[in-house]
């Protein structure tokens, strides 16, 4: 296989910077991109071109930086959408201003940075674009609805992509980490918001206790291995070799029997309550 070229968002830490340096030992290209160009200073040092790009950026000036990466080895062929962060809240405590903050970054941010490269896979006729969703994509945790609607979000947009691009030779992948060890919950990343709310305030702290005490740098997953499939999914190598690609992949033992749970649940629910569901169509003309 030619080598590829990557550009990948929120290289700073986590799955961005993992991601950047297994794609480096395996003889492909990446321009590592993040909102602070002073981060991104050992993957240049490793052999990346960097770029500062802040996916909350407006549309034009997106469009510039993405024009600027295509320059560097003249062709991106696999975009990443990695950046991301959480803000935890609960409803009544989160400001409007906050649920935007929260879409801008983990949704349109996304729509932005693929719009600008889209052009670009689509006059090529050949590209991939991998999404990271998560496991809040498809359950809703107390305290998290303001992340897991941007996932929820995300995982709508994308697979209509899907659907409008495939035929422009354009691959789409929805990756759905769960719980994994990264920096995501550390104080520097993860937004919290105790609630004074009484009938909240209790049940707030010990949530972000939780956080800190028990998922904060003990999350059960090893991003290395998720960062080694997604590597294979796009390159079909490894675990991928000889497969059919799927769109989305849960990645994570925790991630997979929540999913598992739920389908169980909706389909037991479709079929105790199949009358109903089918009883609301117009009479058919005979």
């Amino acid at each position: 296989m030619a080598p590829l070229v990557w550009l990948i968002t929120g290289c700073t830490s986590g799955f961005g910077s993992l991601m950047v340096q297994q794609i480096l030992s395996r003889g492909d290209k990446v321009i590592a991109t993040g909102r602070t160009l002073s981060k991104l200073s050992s993957l240049q040092e490793s052999g990346a071109a960097v770029l500062q790009l802040d996916v909350t950026d407006s549309q034009q000036s997106l469009n510039a930086t993405i024009v600027k990466a295509i320059a560097i080895y003249g062709r991106i062929d696999v975009l990443v959408n990695n950046a991301a962060y959480i803000q935890t809240g609960a409803w009544e405590d989160l400001e409007y201003g906050e649920w935007l903050a929260e879409f801008d970054a983990n949704v349109l941010g996304v729509i932005k940075v693929t719009r600008a490269v889209l052009p670009h896979l689509r006059e090529r006729k050949a590209g991939t674009i991998v999404f990271l969703s998560s496991r809040s994509g498809w359950y809703g945790d107390a305290f998290c609805s303001a992340y897991s609607g941007s996932k929820f979000a995300l995982e709508g947009i994308v697979e209509g992509l899907r659907w409008e691009t495939e035929q422009f030779g354009i691959k789409t992948l929805m990756i759905e980490p769960g719980r994994f060890r990264t920096k995501f919950l550390s104080p520097g990343n993860l937004r919290t918001k105790q609630s004074h709310i009484p009938d909240y305030e209790e049940a707030s702290r010990n949530f972000i206790a939780y956080l800190a005490q028990n998922e904060d740098g003990k999350q059960p997953g090893d991003p290395l291995k998720a960062v080694e499939i997604i590597l294979d999914l796009v390159r079909k190598e490894g675990v991928a070799e000889g497969k059919e690609v799927p769109f989305r992949l849960p990645l994570g033992r925790d991630c997979y029997e929540t999913i598992k749970e739920k389908c169980e649940e909706t389909l037991k629910l479709l079929k105790e309550w199949e009358g109903v569901c089918t009883s609301t169509d117009l009479p058919r003309k005979e």
